[in-house]
C-alpha cells in the first residue's frame, strides 16, 4: 500500500515537472540548416538599402586639389583630399558636423546645386549622381571638380527590438547590412520564455505598413524571408510563450505551490518507506 501511494505521488510530481518543460524542437534555432547547407550555396546579396524620408546622409567629396572642394567643405558636407591622393586621412573632420536630412518628398538641399532627389536611390546611386554633377556640371552649372570622388553613407540606420528578449530597445547601426539574427543577437537573444515563432517584423515601405512572420526554428523561414535583411526603422517583436503570460495568474501560483507540496510529500513518504524496510 505504501509503495502504491509512493508511486502515485512520484508520478504526479513527474507530470507536474514535465508539464513545464519544452521540447527541444520548440526552442532550437535554424533546424535543418546543417543538412540544407551541407553543400555551399550562393548567398543572395539583397541588403542594399534604399534611401527613405527622414534619413540622415553623410556625403563626402574628395579631390587632389583642396581649393576645388572648398565650396562643399562645411559643417554639413565633409570634404577632403590633398597631397595628390584621395586618402581618407586627409579628410576634414570639422567638429559639429551635421548630416543631410531627407525631406518627406525625398529631397536634400545640396550646396551649389540646390535640391536633389535622393529618395528611393541607393547610397551608391546617390554618390554616382553627385559625382557626375561635380565632374560634368548641369544645364545651370559648369563642371566644378573634374576628379571628384564622392562617397555616401546612411547615418540613421536604426531598428527596434521589443518583447521577450534580454535587452529590448532601439539599435543604431553603422553600415547597410544588418540581419534579423544579428539584431536579435545584439538584443542579447530571446529569453527562455520567448516564442521562437512567430517573430514579428513590422516595416514601412512604399508608404505602407507591412508585417512579416518568421519562425526562428526553421532555416527556410529565416533565410528566405524578405525580413531577413533589415531596413531602416524596422520593428522586431518577440512574443512571450503561454507559460510566461500566465505565470502571475492564480492558476500558475496554485500549480507552483501544489508542485512544491507534492515534492515535500514524496520526500516524506520516501523517508517513511526507507525507515520501515
Amino acid at each position: 500500500m505504501k509503495k502504491t501511494v509512493f508511486q502515485c505521488l512520484l508520478a504526479a510530481a513527474l507530470l507536474l515537472t514535465l508539464g513545464s518543460c519544452m521540447s527541444n524542437k520548440k526552442i532550437i534555432y535554424l533546424q535543418g540548416a546543417d543538412l540544407e547547407y551541407l553543400l555551399p550555396k550562393a548567398v543572395e546579396q539583397a541588403f542594399e538599402l534604399k534611401i527613405e524620408p527622414d534619413d540622415q546622409l553623410a556625403i563626402s567629396v574628395a579631390s587632389k586639389d583642396r581649393e576645388l572642394i572648398e565650396p562643399f567643405n562645411n559643417n554639413t558636407l565633409i570634404g577632403g583630399g590633398n597631397n595628390g591622393n584621395y586618402s581618407s586621412s586627409t579628410t576634414n573632420t570639422t567638429s559639429g558636423v551635421s548630416y543631410f536630412h531627407v525631406d518627406p518628398q525625398g529631397y536634400i538641399a545640396f550646396p551649389v546645386f540646390g535640391l536633389l532627389k535622393v529618395g528611393g536611390k541607393t547610397t551608391n546611386e546617390v554618390s554616382m549622381m553627385v559625382q557626375k554633377l561635380l565632374r560634368e556640371g548641369d544645364s545651370s552649372h559648369a563642371p566644378f571638380i573634374k576628379d571628384a570622388v564622392v562617397n555616401t553613407k546612411i547615418m540613421s540606420f536604426k531598428v527596434t527590438v521589443l518583447g521577450d528578449v534580454k535587452n529590448s530597445g532601439q539599435q543604431t547601426y553603422q553600415g547597410e547590412r544588418l540581419t534579423l539574427l544579428e539584431a536579435i543577437g545584439r538584443a542579447g537573444d530571446l529569453n527562455a520564455s520567448g516564442r521562437r515563432e512567430p517573430v514579428l517584423v513590422i516595416r514601412e515601405e512604399n508608404g505602407q505598413r507591412v508585417t512579416y512572420n518568421v519562425d526562428l526554428r526553421d532555416q527556410a523561414s529565416i533565410f528566405q524571408s524578405p525580413a531577413y535583411y533589415l531596413q531602416q526603422n524596422d520593428v522586431i517583436y518577440v512574443q512571450p510563450n503561454k507559460s510566461q503570460r500566465i505565470k502571475t495568474s492564480t492558476g500558475y501560483t496554485w500549480l507552483s505551490a501544489s508542485s512544491t507540496l507534492v515534492g515535500i510529500i514524496v520526500s516524506i513518504v520516501s523517508l517513511i518507506v526507507a525507515i520501515n524496510k
